[in-house]
């Protein structure tokens, strides 16, 4: 039966995401009623590639992110100027902002109070501006042999302050990660998940990096959505393919059929942010516009239960 159900789900998914036409995919997409984001970063990626700046001509770059089909952006704010220059345009092109993603120093306790007060002001302006449901923070990262353990404590005081002047906005902190975070057994993610408050720092599951940070083990990407799902608001969604990027997001070496059905089990429903990217070695057959159009339908396909037993 299990054989069944996924050659069932390919062939539906593959469907979804190559066969019909632009227009017939997006109301398939939309007929699932689930709404798909993509974050800002692959569209900077890909125009890269093409050696394009996706954020020289937002008001250009964003019509093309709305003729993709995704229904949100996830942009990348550093200011309250930034907000103010931004949601104007995602207004213009009918593109929802659930979430933002947002950096700083939290480590150092000269720079997190500043870090955590700009994150604050940004937040606090694209509120009033539109929708916005929750801040993807992902640390500054430090080089070398890591974050030592007073750096890792000043850091997770600094995010359970930061996820509570949110929370006063009735805006959630997610955490976010990338591949350095998982060095020594994961100590930094580890420490940040077991030394804050889970009521006030949530999580924003980048599936891919746990996978590459971890040595390429999809096993560890099912086993942190099983201990987290409580605290997941946000999934970020990329693929790889013998560990290299896919040129968008599809079958490979996450099975995110699995992971689906885990979230369903425990009765998740977070949001879905699409980040696929490119990197060395990713085929080059399309352009950001359909790459997303194909992942957009792919996560519908998988994440609206298509074909479940």
């Amino acid at each position: 039966m299990a054989a069944i159900t996924r050659r069932c789900f390919l062939q539906t998914a593959a469907a979804a995401a190559t066969a019909l036409p632009p227009v017939a995919r997006f109301a398939y997409a939309a007929e699932a009623g689930l709404h798909v984001a993509c974050n800002q970063f692959c569209w900077t990626n890909m125009y890269g590639r093409k050696k394009k700046d996706f954020n020289a001509n937002l008001d250009a770059g964003l019509a093309e992110v709305r003729r993709s089909g995704v229904d949100g952006l996830e942009p990348t704010l550093g200011s309250p100027a930034a907000a103010e220059e931004i949601i104007p345009l995602l207004k213009k092109h009918s593109l929802a902002m659930r979430s933002c993603y947002a950096g700083g120093t939290l480590h150092e306790a000269a720079k997190a109070d500043a870090a955590v007060a700009n994150i604050v002001a940004t937040a606090a302006r694209a509120k009033e501006m539109i929708d916005l449901g929750i801040v993807v923070v992902n640390p500054a990262p430090l080089g070398g042999q890591g974050k030592s353990d007073e750096q890792l404590a000043i850091q997770a005081n600094a995010m359970t302050e930061l996820g509570r002047r949110l929370a006063e906005l009735k805006i959630m902190l997610a955490y976010h990660f990338h591949a350095p975070e998982w060095k020594d057994g994961g100590r930094e993610f580890y420490h940040v998940m077991g030394q804050t408050d889970p009521k006030l720092v949530k999580l924003c599951l980048d599936t891919h990096w746990v996978y590459r940070g971890t040595g390429n083990n999809a096993e560890k990407v099912y086993e942190v959505l099983d201990r987290y799902a409580d605290r997941t608001v946000e999934l970020h969604l990329r693929q790889s393919n013998g560990g290299i990027w896919t040129e968008y997001l599809t079958e490979g070496d996450i099975d995110y059929v699995k992971a689906a059905r885990m979230l369903k089990a425990k009765g998740v429903k977070p949001l879905l942010v699409l980040e696929q990217a490119v990197e060395q070695g990713t085929p080059d057959t399309m352009d950001a516009v359909e790459s997303h159009r194909r992942s957009r339908a792919y996560a519908v396909a998988v994440f609206a239960g298509v074909c479940e037993a």
